[in-house]
């Protein structure tokens, strides 16, 4: 079988990080409280909101003052761990990556000030433009297309739950594993369908931490490869008691030789420290079990990707790579341990 190509190398913008003053509105808010929205950003905020694009501040203003005026606005519900500080933008760009589980690059930081976004590029990965640009943003090429998916559509709400999953985290006491059980972890494997494939392409787009290659396919490579009989396409659902977290991650599982490849696994990294990975691979073991069949997995070493690398070492997965090659094949150790963690139910189908 010839090996998945990639079909791009372009980072999604996942977030847009918005200054204030000057920026989201006309002015500066310790000098005017009423200052008025600048032209379009309304608008902006909306239709950014509708596509999935997650919202942030960083702002060196008073923090009670802003939000205040925000909600005045009707627009501090849009904005997910905003940042109010003196400290240089660059530090709060990565704070908001950081709480949102999310790369950097991923960030679009806008700001009127020109030192404010040079400091910010020399110091992040972030995209910077300046709110001259505003009617140009809905344009770029790096920004989620005007028809989300279902996901896509309720990104912030999702978000929104996991703000409050961290605030329960925070303020739990007792073992790790405690807490996870509490969370009523409810995981759901199914063979893809024809209207999960939009959904599946914006993930392999999306993700880059949880992703065991880094490759991205369109809705019509993703429909080719389902519709190879040496081909299945999972994906997976995950809900808690917070509510339901979606299509959260997908297998790319084919036949190669008498045994089964895993071609393809990502997740969302709104999962991270679920130990969902574990779970996933548990099932897949399992059923390769039950017909006899040996288990593989590609890999492509990349900078973000050791969590799903250490996912498959920690399941009973070798790695047999020469020094510094970036692609490998993992093999299942036989006899190896791989059982689904406590604290998953897993919901699954028999693969055919």
């Amino acid at each position: 079988m010839k090996p998945l190509e990639k079909e791009a190398d372009t980072t999604f913008v996942k977030c847009v990080v918005w200054d204030l003053d000057d920026t989201v509105w006309q002015g500066t808010l310790s000098e005017d409280p009423d200052v008025r929205l600048r032209d379009g950003v309304e608008d902006l905020v909306h239709e950014l909101d509708r596509r999935g694009v997650l919202q942030s501040i960083a702002s060196k203003n008073d923090p009670d003052l802003a939000i205040a005026k925000l909600k005045a606005l009707g627009l501090d519900d849009y904005f997910l761990y905003p940042q109010f500080s003196w400290t240089a933008k660059s530090e709060l760009v990565k704070r908001i990556a950081e709480a949102l589980t999310i790369g950097v690059d991923t960030l679009l930081f806008i700001d009127d000030s020109p030192f404010e976004r040079a400091e910010v590029t020399a110091e992040t990965t972030a995209k910077v433009i300046g709110p001259d640009r505003l009617d140009s943003v809905l344009l770029r090429c790096d920004l989620p297309p005007s028809s989300p998916t279902s996901v896509g559509a309720k990104r912030r709400a999702l978000y929104q739950d996991e703000v409050r999953r961290k605030s329960y985290e925070e303020g739990f006491v007792g073992p790790r594993a405690e807490f996870l059980k509490a969370l009523d972890l409810q995981l759901d494997i199914r063979v893809a369908e024809r209207g999960d494939l939009s959904r599946c392409s914006e993930l392999t787009a999306r993700t880059n931490q949880l992703n065991t290659t880094g490759l991205t396919f369109s809705k019509t490579q993703l429909e080719t490869l389902s519709t190879d009989r040496s081909n299945t396409l999972l994906v997976i659902s995950l809900r808690d008691v917070f509510g339901d977290y979606g299509v959260i991650g997908l297998v790319l599982l084919s036949e190669v030789g008498p045994g089964w490849r895993i071609r393809l696994f990502l997740m969302s990294c709104r999962v991270m420290g679920r130990n969902i990975g574990g779970a996933v691979l548990a099932y897949l073991v399992e059923q390769a079990d039950q017909r006899g069949l040996p288990l593989s997995a590609d890999f492509r070493h990349t900078d973000v990707n050791r969590q799903m690398y250490l996912v498959y070492r920690l399941a009973g997965f070798e790695d047999h790579r020469a020094q510094g090659a970036k692609d490998t094949i993992l093999t299942l150790r036989p006899g190896a341990a791989c059982a689904t963690p406590s604290h998953v139910k897993v919901h699954h189908e028999a693969l055919g």
